[in-house]
């Protein structure tokens, strides 16, 4: 068999090889997510806030990184403490929470940290964070109509009423304005452009648990965060002098509808009985429950605290985060894992297709399943098929090269000896 076909029947089977190779390993990446219940999608929904538009398919999930961000022992799914701890304080209803250092970035203990939930209005606490980091503060922003026809909670923005960015902060974080989101992110560039910087912000973070689909925190098809992301993401927005001021205000005056101003209340009870509290944010829809994100200082060392799918009876919500900051301070130094700082992505489980939304890319789902569907060439065996490809289509240029040039010369041996006269 001449050369260039035994190279192409080589590389023919190297192709095979490694397209049917790798399906295998990826199966059983994929199957190790699904160990924890909501460890790639939020619990289902209990209303129709979550059903596509018509004409619209449903987001698929979020991948699932391959290592836990932050370090193995936060991908467990139940309680999560450094050894020889005590036990955490009773009566915590959430289905996931977690404790952390602000400066060190030590997470002290969590439950279920990377587990899929909804945020509701914590959810804020990202558009405002890339508000800070976008506009200033005096900038003057005019409301629309469609502003103020938001799904309320609302503080009753005035078509054509005018806000400086600072304004509309306070109203967005104290009590938690649907209208004021929706005014943010029209000045952001629109919605779909602000749902896009956030995105970016929380990938930006390592915040890989979240999907914004609303700037406003309200349900929507694909939402999703989680404890530690939630955590990552209050972090780094305090590092922002627009939002830490604003945080932690107990009262704010803002415009009001009818002329002269109102007086804004901000609806975090902590401020007011929990010492050395820094601020912090509530949330609440049908879907997500009761929600929660704060931070306190005491003796120079700042916690921050996350509550996500809580329940208010027989405490309320921002009483069980106080108790987890009572703990918290009393534990030591050590930890369960570590808040990144902006850390690079971990290389995901599943390869992602060209589907894309406003709220960003994502993967293939088997629609029984809902879990992502491993692919014919897998994680590890695309690039080896597409070298394979390479080597292929290299080894058919060289034969069809060869064959060209036999004719040739054939063709010049024919004119050679016909002019010779045979």
């Amino acid at each position: 068999m001449p050369f260039t076909q035994r190279l192409i029947v080589a590389l023919v089977l190297a192709t095979a090889t490694a397209a049917f190779a790798a399906p295998t390993g990826t199966a059983q990446q994929a199957a190790g997510t699904a160990q924890c219940a909501n460890r790639e999608t939020p619990p289902p929904p209990v209303d129709t806030s979550e059903q596509p538009a018509p004409g619209q398919k449903a987001p698929t999930p979020l991948e699932v990184p391959e290592k836990p961000v932050g370090g193995d022992r936060l991908g467990e799914c139940g309680l999560i403490l450094p050894p020889n701890s005590a036990q955490p304080p009773s009566g915590i209803t959430a289905a996931t929470w977690l404790l952390a250092d602000m400066d060190s970035g030590a997470v002290l203990a969590a439950y279920d940290p990377h587990g899929r939930q909804r945020p509701a209005s914590i959810m804020k606490v990202l558009l405002a964070m890339v508000v800070a980091k976008e506009l200033r503060g005096d900038l003057v922003v005019t409301a629309s109509a469609e502003d103020t026809q938001q799904e309320c909670t609302c503080i009753g923005l005035r078509d054509g009423g005018q806000y400086t960015v600072r304004q509309l902060l306070h109203g967005l974080l104290l009590t938690s304005g649907n209208d004021v989101a929706h005014t943010l992110a029209r000045q952001l560039g629109g919605v779909p452009n602000a749902l896009r910087k956030m995105n970016a912000m929380a990938k930006e973070l390592g915040a890989l648990d979240t999907r914004a689909v609303t700037p406003s925190g309200l349900d929507g098809p694909g939402t999703s965060t989680s404890a530690y992301d939630v955590a990552l993401i209050f972090r780094g927005a305090m590092k922002y002098e627009e939002f830490a001021q604003a945080i932690k205000l107990q009262q704010s005056q803002f415009p009001g509808r009818n002329g002269g101003t109102i007086m804004l209340q901000n609806d975090n009870r902590l401020l007011t009985s929990y010492q050395g509290a820094l601020g912090g944010k509530t949330g609440f829809t049908d879907d997500s429950q009761h929600t929660y994100v704060g931070a306190a200082e005491r003796n120079g060392r700042r916690l921050v605290v996350v509550l996500l799918r809580g329940q208010q009876t027989p405490t309320r919500i921002d009483a069980q985060a106080a108790k987890l900051l009572d703990y918290g301070f009393a534990m030591g130094p050590g930890g369960v894992g570590k808040l990144v700082d902006g850390a690079p992505q971990p290389k995901p489980n599943v390869v992602p297709t060209q589907q894309n939304t406003d709220a960003g890319d994502e993967a293939a789902v088997d629609a029984k399943t809902g879990r992502p569907t491993p692919t014919a060439f897998g994680t590890v065996g695309l690039p080896i098929t597409a070298a394979a490809g390479l080597g292929l289509l290299a080894g058919l240029v060289l034969f069809v090269r060869n064959k060209r040039a036999k004719a040739a010369r054939a063709r010049r041996q024919a004119q050679q000896q016909a002019a010779q006269g045979f």
